[in-house]
């Protein structure tokens, strides 16, 4: 999907404040009303302005797109990084009209959507709230407290955006899957003489240096010399839980997955471990071993390109 600038759609600076932003979009609506505008684009214009109003103009959505950093310029090609918006705790409001907007806005905030906010009246129930928190994987297989802090996107005296830290400890239970969310009861938005809504947590989870979750279940490319794959051995691979001992079979190529059942997260049933082996060659930097090499290019008669023929 295209980048949008927000901040250029509306010709203001991205410190610009709630009334400058409000005096630009009230100007360049007048001019490109589709009713009263005579630019040729006037409609396609109008529908900009208001996508960039729409999250220019609530303190929210504009920390979460000013997130995405500066260095982004308008049509280039963009995707969110898996991180995105994470840190930050969202009141969940509705975007109306959103089906209106670009895909850019879409893939952005069309997940954010409505939460009942409680029954009309005296005493009404507060609006629930939404953060995603980045873990690391082995907070899933392990599970217990962890204190998170959020930011709370908010506008100052000046109509400026501005941040409040809150700091909450939060119970992470074990085998927690990505995508799933940790609900703290009452601890969203204040009610009206009701109760207070609850925060509702979605995990996602750091990248990491050698492990790959998929659902349940967790791969790890696992290297193997190429005495051990040719001959099989009894070698140690790592788990969030600790190394175990794993037999390699007898002539084992690269690319060979080897299933450690029930080692993945907790679940029922818990997930597997899946090791790819590697090959990897020693390094022929000394002369034992170039003379090793040689043997093995004199004796052994292998060509690993037969199968193509050549």
């Amino acid at each position: 999907m295209e980048y949008k600038d927000y901040y250029k759609l509306l010709g203001v600076e991205r410190d610009a404040s709630a009334d400058e932003i409000k005096r630009a979009y009230r100007k360049l609506a007048r001019k490109f009303h589709p009713d009263v505008s005579k630019e040729a684009d006037a409609e396609a214009r109008f529908k900009e302005i208001n996508e960039a109003n729409e999250v220019l103009q609530d303190a929210e959505k504009r920390a979460a797109y000013d997130q995405l950093g500066k260095d982004w310029k308008a049509g280039q090609e963009f995707k969110p990084p898996p991180d995105w918006g994470a840190g930050f705790e969202f009141s969940g409001a509705g975007n109306q009209g959103a089906r209106d907007f670009s895909d850019f806005f879409a893939d952005l905030f069309g997940a954010r959507q409505a939460q009942p906010g409680g029954r009309a009246g005296f005493k009404a129930r507060g609006q629930d709230h939404h953060a995603k928190i980045m873990l690391d994987l082995e907070d899933a297989f392990r599970g217990g407290a962890r204190s998170i802090s959020l930011r709370v996107p908010e506008l100052d005296s000046g109509g400026h955006l501005a941040y409040r830290d809150r700091s909450l400890n939060v119970q992470i239970p074990k085998g927690v899957r990505e995508g799933q969310q940790i609900r703290l009861a009452g601890q969203g938005a204040p009610g009206a003489g009701g109760a207070h809504g609850d925060l509702y947590l979605e995990v996602q989870f750091n990248p990491h240096a050698y492990y790959r979750l998929d659902g349940k279940d967790l791969y790890i490319k696992l290297p193997v010399t190429p005495w051990e794959a040719a001959l099989g051995a009894g070698v140690k691979a790592p788990t969030p839980e600790g190394a175990v001992e794993v037999k390699i079979p007898p002539n084992s190529q690269s690319g060979r997955k080897l299933r450690l059942k029930g080692r993945g997260l907790t679940g029922n049933p818990p997930g597997d471990v899946y090791l790819t082996l590697e090959v990897v060659l020693p390094p022929a930097d000394t002369e034992a071993a170039r003379q090793l090499y040689q043997t093995m290019a004199q004796q052994l008669a292998f060509n690993p390109r037969r199968v193509l023929g050549v």
